[in-house]
C-alpha cells in the first residue's frame, strides 16, 4: 500500500496486541492481587508496585509477538513495490522461519523496562479507588 491508507500498515496487528496486553494486563492483576494480598485495602505499595511490575512484563512479552509484526508491516509503508511481506500472516510465517521465536522478541527486553509506568498506573489506580471507598463509607457512618 501506498499514499493515504500505508498510514494504517499495521493497524489490525496494533488492535490484536493491544486485546492480548490489555487481557493479561489487567485480568492477571485482578486475578493474582487477592490470591497474594489477603486484606488488600492494608496490602504494602512496593509489594503491590512489584506484583504491578511482574503483571506488566508478563503482559508485554504475552503481546510483544503482535507488535513485532506490526512494526515490521509499518516499516515497510511507502515502499511502493519493495514489499517484504504480503500480508500479516505472511509477516508471521517469515518471521518465524527467518528467525525462530527469537526473532519475535527482539528488543523485549527494553519494552519490560518501559513498563514500569505502566505498572504505577496499576499500583495509583489502586490506591486512588481505595481512598474514594475510604472516603465513602465513612460519609455513610
Amino acid at each position: 500500500r501506498t499514499g493515504f491508507w500505508s498510514m494504517y500498515q499495521g493497524f489490525s496487528m496494533s488492535i490484536q496486541g493491544i486485546i492480548f496486553y490489555r487481557g493479561a494486563y489487567f485480568g492477571l492483576y485482578d486475578t493474582i492481587k487477592p490470591i497474594v494480598f489477603k486484606d488488600e485495602k492494608n496490602a504494602n505499595v512496593i509489594a503491590k508496585f512489584v506484583l504491578a511490575q511482574s503483571v506488566t512484563a508478563v503482559s508485554g512479552l504475552v503481546s510483544y509477538p503482535f507488535d513485532t509484526v506490526r512494526r515490521r508491516m509499518m516499516m515497510m509503508a511507502g515502499r511502493g513495490g519493495n514489499v517484504q511481506y504480503s500480508s500479516n500472516w505472511d509477516c508471521w510465517v517469515k518471521v518465524f522461519q527467518e528467525e525462530g521465536v527469537p526473532g519475535f522478541f527482539k528488543g523485549g527486553l527494553s519494552n519490560m523496562l518501559r513498563g514500569v509506568g505502566a505498572a504505577l498506573v496499576l499500583v495509583f489506580y489502586d490506591e486512588f479507588k481505595n481512598a474514594i471507598n475510604n472516603k465513602v463509607a465513612a460519609s455513610n457512618q
